[in-house]
């Protein structure tokens, strides 16, 4: 990486950075929120959904908007107001007698404001690194996206003991400012703005790509939905697992749960870094291989009691995760480059609500008992590997500089 993108690429990496702490950063307060605003479980779960769902919807059209007028130009003002909805949800908890309404809208603001930021921090560094490093760069932000999934939790649960609306006004502290410097000091390529076109032509050659290369890409954004909606869905068991049976609360939980997810994060630094180097047909084999190593923890979790061997096949999931995330990132973000940001965008809106279904649908299967969870989530696995086998065609997603002898 040149010198010169040194510091425009580090003020990338804080927007998925932040963005994750949408949501991570208030779980482990919802119960300290519900007593302080004395509503019900439901009512204060509504922080997330208020969050989760506007942010999903908006993800596409952010896509779109950006291919049309530039990324920059959708990104720093989706993070201002991300950050603003943050600073008015502090303010009406600190100043308003029943803010809970305020709050809630509030939140809708920030995922109105969140739709537009990590996808598009991933666009434009495709759009600027053209070359195999842009493997590691997308590797980079996975891991800065990890690191926010690591720190989120235990920064809420320390910032509560300050106030419980604390971190909303760290939403904006941060927010704000890294919209600003995205604005000031990150350059967009020029091609970045060459792409103004009119919705329905836009949407007729975005339809055109999908066509020929829909089940590639079907496949790939399922990979990565995937491994997120399972990464949490098991977070969320072990969760309550540590409460429920072993008594283990608050921060402790906190930094038990970064062991996976900060595995999660090295690894997608590496496997950034590594696949930079190698071709980019290697690119279907690391999903399959990462694939197969997700199946194989959850089949561990399924089949033994012990803790320490519970906790050790977390961190060869999150191994597993690491490894297909870099992968799939490059290939969805280099099938087009013209619609880059509304695919980009549609596979961020997957990924989104992988990571706010796992939890529930996690919770309904353990009904089931512990070993159909775990396996039926392994043959879940296993069917998107079969999947990426059948379907995923590198030479088809990649551009010519990314494949063998370029």
């Amino acid at each position: 990486m040149k010198a010169s993108m040194k510091l425009p690429f580090a003020i990338l990496c804080t927007v998925p950075f932040i963005m994750v702490l949408g949501n991570s950063m208030l779980v482990p307060l919802l119960p300290l929120m519900r007593s302080s605003l004395n509503v019900t479980l439901v009512q204060v779960s509504l922080f997330i959904t208020a969050f989760s769902l506007p942010a999903g919807i908006v993800i596409p059209f952010a896509g779109f908007l950006s291919d049309c007028y530039g990324r920059k130009t959708i990104m720093a003002p989706a993070l201002i107001i991300y950050g603003a909805g943050g600073i008015l949800a502090g303010l009406a908890a600190w100043l308003v007698a029943s803010p809970y309404y305020l709050i809630l809208g509030s939140r809708i603001l920030q995922g109105i404001g969140a739709g537009g930021t990590y996808q598009l921090a991933m666009a434009l560094a495709s759009d600027i690194f053209q070359s195999k490093e842009r493997t590691k760069a997308l590797g980079l932000l996975e891991a800065a996206n990890g690191l926010g999934k690591v720190v989120s939790p235990i920064a809420g649960a320390a910032l509560g003991l300050l106030l419980w609306f604390a971190p909303f006004f760290v939403y904006g502290i941060l927010a704000i400012p890294i919209g600003l410097a995205v604005w000031f000091l990150v350059r967009e390529p020029e091609q970045g703005n060459k792409n103004k076109t009119d919705f329905h032509s836009y949407f007729h050659n975005l339809g055109q790509v999908l066509q020929e290369k829909g089940l590639s890409l079907m496949a790939s954004i399922l990979a990565g939905m995937i491994v997120l909606f399972i990464l949490f869905g098991v977070l969320s068991y072990v969760s309550d697992l540590l409460e429920g049976r072993y008594g283990v609360t608050g921060i402790r939980i906190g930094l038990l749960i970064a062991i996976p997810v900060g595995t999660m994060a090295l690894t997608s630094y590496l496997s950034g870094s590594y696949l930079q180097k190698t071709a980019g047909n290697f690119l279907k084999i690391v999903i399959i291989a990462g694939l197969v190593l997700e199946a194989a923890a959850l089949v561990i979790m399924g089949l033994f009691a012990n803790i320490y061997i519970f906790f050790l096949a977390m961190i060869l999931m999150g191994f597993g995760t690491g490894v297909v995330l870099p992968a799939v990132n490059t290939l969805i973000t280099s099938a087009s480059a013209r619609e880059r940001g509304g695919i980009t965008c549609l596979y961020g809106s997957a990924r989104f609500f992988g990571v706010a279904l796992g939890p529930p649908a996690f919770g309904l299967a353990m009904t089931l008992g512990k070993l159909p969870l775990f396996l039926g989530a392994a043959v879940l696995v296993g069917i998107i590997a079969f999947l990426t086998i059948a379907f995923i065609q590198t030479e088809k997603m990649l551009p010519p500089e990314l494949l063998p002898g370029h």
